[in-house]
């Protein structure tokens, strides 16, 4: 590699990792304990499904036209919006609203036993979980900080690339992990920085990316639910919508979308005029049967006043992508065990994050010809500490 392409390369990397730095400390510090989200809330006893017992309501239970009606007596003059199981346990939830075009500061959402029916209460809330999750999602400025952090998770990718190929040059003259602690403090900092950010570098690769499509994540699931849904409903686009007087069975509904998806589990269901759905439509969303399809999703609309069966499409894979990158930012598809790991990586993250700010903070003068000369040579040049 010449000079002039190792400069290069290092001005890229340094830029990349300058920018996002701060970004990337606050998603750490704030991540670390939303890994941990359900078992906190279960601490805290503000977790319904660790109370619950008996089959997952997205399998059995009480039927969904009886969950349904008990819902709209505690909300009298409301419509359904929403309703949402649990692949684990029998709680249920059911979203009404004024209007089955409600915004989201109307809703309300109600908490069921399926397989006793009985009403849990209100909505469990921790207010320290909610404010780190909408900090690390969106810096309390809704779709402009999502995208904001979108492009610090894209510039930290870049960061990553430029920096594993400035290590090749620099290492082929060491042995791998060579620590120079001899050296002046910048140097063994440096080695420190550079061989656990190599280490860490896959799984950092991984957590950028999926950071990245879940920042950009709202715009690519507005356009295909808008596109997908207006596709599939398409023979009904000049009728009137259909007022909720007129709905019929849930139960029929499911039966009919479960026989043409056999072996998958409902996750949800949009109820006719919401966003999620169309104005004659019950929009049942389903998810596989594993720890990483579970988080598939498959719509299927079933007319809700005949419960015929309209159509039922896979997502793209972009969207599909979009909803496995979910889980696995969060290392939140195996268990506890695999959360602990991320964990620790997300300590060795900040390690590396800091470490590489105070390098650049306690740069001297010549730095960048320096570390050029320290790149192309396989050799540190002596600095002062």
């Amino acid at each position: 590699m010449t000079r002039s392409t190792i400069r290069a390369w290092y001005l890229v990397h340094k830029w990349s990792s300058i920018v996002p730095t701060l970004f990337l400390l606050m998603l750490c510090c704030t991540g670390l304990p939303l890994i941990f989200h359900d078992e906190i809330d279960a601490a805290m006893g503000q977790d319904y499904e660790a109370s619950l017992r008996g089959p997952a309501s997205a399998v059995a239970g009480l039927p969904l036209d009886a969950m349904l009606a008990k819902a709209l007596a505690e909300r009298p003059g409301e419509v359904p919006l929403f309703m949402a199981f649990s692949p684990d346990s029998p709680l249920l939830t059911v979203t009404t609203g004024p209007t089955p075009a409600a915004g989201g500061d109307q809703m309300t959402l109600l908490f069921f036993d399926r397989a006793t029916g009985a009403s849990l209460g209100p909505a469990p809330t921790n207010q320290v979980m909610d404010f780190l999750l909408e900090l690390h999602t969106d810096l309390f400025l809704g779709l402009p900080g999502m995208l904001l952090l979108g492009v610090m998770g894209l510039s930290f990718i870049v960061a990553l690339v430029s920096g594993a190929v400035l290590y090749a040059p620099f290492m082929r003259r060491l042995r791998f992990g060579t620590l120079r602690e001899s050296r002046s403090r910048r140097v063994a900092r440096l080695d420190r920085h550079n061989l656990l950010g190599m280490i860490t570098l896959a799984w950092a690769l991984v957590i950028g990316a999926t950071g990245a499509i879940n920042a950009f994540a709202d715009p690519l699931t507005d356009r295909w639910r808008d596109g997908e849904v207006a596709a599939m409903t398409a023979a009904y686009a000049d009728e009137p919508a259909l007022p909720p007087s007129r709905y019929g069975s849930l139960d029929a509904a499911m039966a009919s979308a479960q026989a043409t998806l056999p072996g998958r589990s409902p996750q949800f269901i949009g109820f006719p005029g919401g966003a999620w759905s169309s104005g004659h439509h019950y929009a049942i969303f389903f998810q596989g049967d594993r720890p990483l399809t579970k988080h598939l999703l498959t719509p299927a609309l079933v007319d809700a006043a005949t419960g015929d069966l309209t159509d039922s499409r896979t997502m793209p894979a972009l969207n599909q992508a979009l909803m496995m990158s979910k889980p696995l930012h969060f290392g939140d598809y195996a268990g506890l065990p695999l959360k602990i790991v991320w964990a620790l990586l997300t300590l060795a993250m900040i390690w590396v994050l800091w470490t590489g700010a105070m390098l650049w903070w306690r740069r001297g003068a010549g730095q960048i010809e320096r570390r050029v000369d320290e790149i192309q040579s396989g050799v540190a040049t002596r600095a002062a500490p």
